[in-house]
């Protein structure tokens, strides 16, 4: 269904309200740009201070305005079961290809409490994308239950930020060759491929989309020695973005670039001054500034 170098989406603001003209600009762009989907409405897309009304607006923006030109993977997660199934039938109402559901944070679920949720979740009507970000979220989706998982016929693959490349292998034995596995980290994101991966959902492709779809399909292609020149091409972009919140790097270089605002919501704040440093020069060594 997806794979290759896909976009963890940021959701522009302009005066703490939705940029929906920036929005549908970055949508074209990232399609120019070789970017193979799109994921909005995420961590990166700060779907925790969106509102509802917002969250679904960001997403039927972006599924309008893609057009079917790529998939569109809606970020759907909740700790709330009910909610989590109220924001998949949403998407799906606004044209979305699947929806790529978080494990619960906070409430600290066991593997049971995770069955169940991802159960009412396959059902609700999209193509699930478990989401597993045990940094994030406090709990971590073992391998048994996502084997478990996979057996239902709503749930087509994982999004993986483990970051414990062994524990792709260790997946792919368990689920089976069809289950799609994808990165949720950049600096891990060959080696992830290498062990059985498909791609990426990447946030350093907000800003540097042909460089990350040029190194996923060189991955995914075998060309390990071209996808390694470009990784690190990357790597100091992928490190000076995540040295505080990624999404405040990612937005902070898109304004770099003019395509929309750094401004993000409370409690998030704009980048210190050294940060914004370091990922101007990383994007001038990636040759993504003049």
């Amino acid at each position: 269904m997806i794979q290759g170098s896909l976009v963890a989406l940021v959701t522009p603001f302009t005066g703490g309200q939705l940029d929906r003209s920036a929005l549908k600009r970055l949508v074209d762009w990232h399609i120019e740009q070789g970017t193979t989907g799109l994921v909005p409405a995420g961590t990166t897309g700060e779907s925790p201070t969106l509102t509802h009304e917002e969250h679904d607006a960001v997403v039927a923006e972006v599924v309008r305005h893609a057009a079917g030109r790529v998939p569109v993977i809606a970020g759907a997660g909740s700790n709330n079961t009910a909610e989590t199934v109220r924001l998949i039938e949403a998407a799906k109402s606004a044209g979305a290809d699947g929806a790529m559901v978080v494990t619960p944070y906070y409430n600290k679920p066991t593997q049971a409490g995770l069955v169940a949720h991802y159960t009412a979740a396959a059902e609700a009507g999209l193509p699930v994308l478990i989401y597993n970000i045990p940094g994030r979220s406090a709990v971590d989706m073992s391998v048994a239950t996502m084997a478990e998982l996979a057996k239902l016929p709503g749930i087509f693959g994982v999004k993986d930020a483990t970051g414990d490349l062994a524990r792709v292998a260790r997946q792919r034995i368990a689920c089976g060759t069809d289950f799609v596995q994808i990165s949720g980290e950049d600096a891990t994101a060959v080696g992830f491929n290498a062990m059985g991966g498909r791609g990426c959902i990447s946030v350093t492709a907000n800003v540097a989309p042909a460089l990350c779809a040029r190194m996923q399909a060189a991955s995914l292609t075998g060309d390990y020695a071209e996808a390694l020149r470009l990784q690190d091409l990357l790597m100091p972009l992928h490190e000076a973005i995540f040295t505080e919140p990624g999404l405040v790097g990612a937005k902070y270089g898109l304004s770099l670039l003019g395509l929309c605002s750094a401004d993000v919501r409370s409690p998030l704040a704009l980048p210190s001054a050294p940060v914004r440093t370091a990922i101007e020069a990383a994007m001038r060594g990636a040759g993504l500034l003049d």
